[in-house]
């Protein structure tokens, strides 16, 4: 089965960023809003902008690469809450959320076991102070736990100088990894982190 990793943090804090060490011949984006990179190498990298399920799944179905990345990935709530905008009711949530759900388990059941899907994601604060993913309101969330239906969940934060990935939760945040694959506070580097997945599952590498 394929792995969905989720990669969760404010806007700014590093997430399209820690793309940069990746080589762009070996990965492929899926641009859901934004349409560049912030980094000069950026115009390297294979890039399909507005990106939708539809595309995603197009070519998830039969993946030419290893390695894959959707960002921002909340934009296909957003977009599809925008969509139906005019529609009352409860079944719209229940639909946007189904979707998103239904796409990480096409990932975890219908690629390859060698394909890891990088999924960059808002968070949010709660009422209560926990910081989680972003979704589009408290009833979708009533339904689903993101966090919950991925085995590795990495937080970027940045001192204002520095920006680093945060791999567990303090209590506080929805950060998990499987044991001894990551130090507690690690590089914001995608590069590492595929590697350090690839390695702790015996997984072949980016090449194909």
């Amino acid at each position: 089965m394929g792995i969905p990793v989720l990669i969760e943090g404010e806007s700014g804090s590093g997430k399209t960023y820690s793309l940069k060490n990746m080589d762009p011949k070996k990965v492929g984006i899926f641009s859901v809003k934004k349409g560049t990179l912030p980094f000069p190498e950026g115009k390297n990298f294979m890039v399909a902008k507005h990106a939708t399920y539809e595309m995603i799944y197009n070519k998830l179905k039969d993946p030419g690469l290893k390695t894959y990345v959707i960002d921002d990935s909340q934009y296909l709530m957003v977009n599809e809450f925008f969509r139906k905008a005019n529609e009352s009711g409860y079944q719209k949530y229940t639909s946007i959320g189904k979707n998103f759900a239904d796409l990480l388990t096409f990932i975890t059941d219908q690629t390859p076991d060698d394909v890891i899907v990088f999924l960059l994601h808002h968070t949010q604060v709660t009422s209560d102070g926990r910081t989680k993913a972003k979704t589009v309101g408290q009833m979708l969330d009533n339904y689903l736990t993101l966090e919950g239906c991925c085995d590795i969940v990495l937080l970027t934060q940045t001192d204002g100088s520095n920006h680093y990935f945060i791999t567990q939760s303090d209590g506080m945040t929805t950060a998990k990894s499987p044991e001894g694959l990551f130090d507690f506070k690690i590089p914001n580097d995608l590069a590492f982190v595929e590697k350090r997945i690839r390695e702790y599952w015996g997984l072949k590498g980016s090449e194909k």
